[in-house]
């Protein structure tokens, strides 16, 4: 990097901080956790497909496509779910929790099973959605430190200091609103890397004829993951439904910008653009790390800069060797966008879940503007030890991107369980609940620990059922009375026919182009 590439990044900082302080006035916790619940569809969606395809997606997956071990095309079959998640959530969770008006979406569990409820599993998502983004900031500041040769400590720093100072003051506005530039500097980052990739390997005729063909497969239907086996089709559709309903309806990074929503109409379209846009978008990954691993493996000296056990230090070393000064600048750009707003998401967030539990237990309602000054100090704390979890996170799989899906898939599973518990079984009690969450949670820990051969993605599937199973037999033997929330007494949503039709149309159509693969790259 030179002087120039330093400016622009320096801008972009200030630039952020400055959003922070435009957005400063906040009067109520709807105002800083909601946005005042007055947020469009634009943002909102952006921001919602930016927490997950952020800057783990731009150097994680491009990295698992073109070099890991067994990787390839296949990521692809991540995506096939999303749609029938989307429209599962369109009808059965959102719709409920949407209405109930709370800010935390574990309110609404303490309101249906009671406090133990809502403490347990604010816990799990708390110490599940802190950890996972220290993932996220480890990624980011190994990138810094290739690309910009920053000290990897000071990346860290640089990283957490700048994001809860804006986080901080501008709420949840400010964290959708980042989320958009980064949404938008990614989406501009993959095409020219892609692009660049493409004209040094000498054009689409020398890409195609030296790709490797072992790479294209994306339907992986011999493969089921339980003997050691991955990325079959099966765990990809069953285990990544469950993932993606979770992820999207029941973790409160996700849920609290539909929450933001003017109304469910809002919250549907939220939904059915990302049920649409994320494979188009991850297609792009794909393709730009497909086309990088065949540029490495034509030029043995860009090779042999990667390091083996670390393939995500490919795309940094691509734009820094090979792209010229202020698209560099631009990149890491975007790249910091990234990182940020994935901190800035899950701290406003984090705070949300532990102010409003702290008023759970004490029982001391706050005026508004001491809710405010508190909810700044926990965005504080969260920050601190997001930052210092990310020191020791590097450890956990070939690729980073892997590593944070494991971490969220042993717990994504049981939470879904136990929305769907409180939603659509009225009988469960909070017994049920919280054994059946302990049992869902302890069930995957051991797979993860004694059982490596099952695949990682069922984890979510068998989580869930676990969780559901336990739950329902105990209610069933041991009755106790239940509560319904505000939001139940009108039901769950309704089949809506034209998102319907769009989102299993848009399922088909993925499996579709995942078989054409072969056949468009071969």
């Amino acid at each position: 990097m030179n002087t120039f590439d330093f400016i622009i990044v320096f801008g972009y900082l200030v630039m952020l901080l400055g959003l922070g302080y435009f957005f400063k006035e906040q009067k109520s916790k709807q105002d800083y956790f909601l946005g005042g619940r007055e947020m469009g569809v634009f943002p909102l969606t952006l921001s919602t497909m930016a927490t997950q395809l952020s800057a783990i997606s731009f150097i994680s997956a491009p990295a698992f496509v073109g070099l890991r071990p067994g990787g390839g095309m296949v990521w692809l079959s991540y995506e096939f779910a999303v749609p029938i998640a989307m429209l599962f959530l369109m009808v059965y969770v959102l719709p409920a929790l949407y209405r109930s008006g709370v800010v935390s979406i574990y309110d609404f569990l303490e309101q249906r099973f009671g406090v133990g409820t809502r403490l347990l599993i604010s816990v799990v998502f708390q110490v599940s959605r802190a950890f996972a983004t220290g993932v996220t900031i480890y990624a980011t500041a190994l990138i810094l430190n290739s690309v910009m040769g920053i000290d990897f400590m000071t990346s860290i720093a640089i990283i957490g200091v700048v994001t809860i100072i804006y986080s901080l003051q501008g709420g949840m506005k400010a964290v959708v609103w980042s989320d958009t530039i980064q949404m938008i500097l990614i989406f501009f980052g993959v095409i020219v890397v892609g692009g660049f990739a493409l004209y040094n390997l000498g054009g689409v005729d020398a890409f195609l004829a030296n790709v490797d063909t072992t790479r294209l497969t994306v339907l992986r239907t011999d493969s089921f993951g339980f003997s050691g086996d991955e990325w079959g089709l099966m765990p990809m559709i069953f285990g990544g439904f469950v993932l993606y309903a979770s992820y999207y309806g029941c973790d409160q990074t996700q849920a609290q910008r539909t929450l933001s929503a003017k109304s469910e109409a809002t919250v549907r379209t939220i939904l059915l653009a990302n049920g649409l846009a994320r494979f188009p978008i991850v297609f792009l990954y794909c393709t730009a790390g497909l086309i990088l691993g065949t540029f490495a493996a034509m030029n043995p000296e860009f090779l042999s800069q990667i390091d083996p056990e670390r393939p995500d230090t490919m795309v940094p070393l691509f734009i820094v060797n090979y792209l010229p000064h202020g698209i560099i600048g631009i990149l890491v750009v975007a790249l910091l966008a990234a990182a940020m707003s994935s901190l800035s998401s899950v701290v406003n967030s984090l705070s949300a879940v532990l102010i409003e539990d702290y008023v759970r237990l004490t029982g001391k309602e706050l005026q508004q503007e001491r809710y405010v000054f508190w909810s700044r100090v926990t965005v504080f704390f969260w920050g601190i030890v997001i930052v210092v979890l990310s020191i020791y996170a590097g450890d956990i799989a070939p690729t980073v991107i892997e590593a944070i899906n494991k971490v969220g898939s042993v717990f994504y599973g049981p939470i879904l369980a136990i929305f769907l518990l409180a939603i659509l079984f009225k009988k469960v009690h909070s017994l049920g609940a919280n054994v059946g969450l302990l049992t869902g949670v302890g069930v995957n820990v051991y797979m993860w620990l004694g059982a490596p051969h099952i695949f990682w993605l069922w984890w979510n599937f068998i989580g869930c059922v676990v969780t559901l199973s336990v739950a329902l037999i105990i209610s069933a033997i041991r009755h106790e009375e239940s509560t319904a929330p505000p939001g139940l007494d009108q039901g769950v949503g309704h089949w809506f026919k034209h998102e319907t039709i769009v989102l299993i149309g848009a399922f088909i159509g993925m499996l579709a182009i995942g078989a054409l693969v072969p056949v468009i790259f071969g």
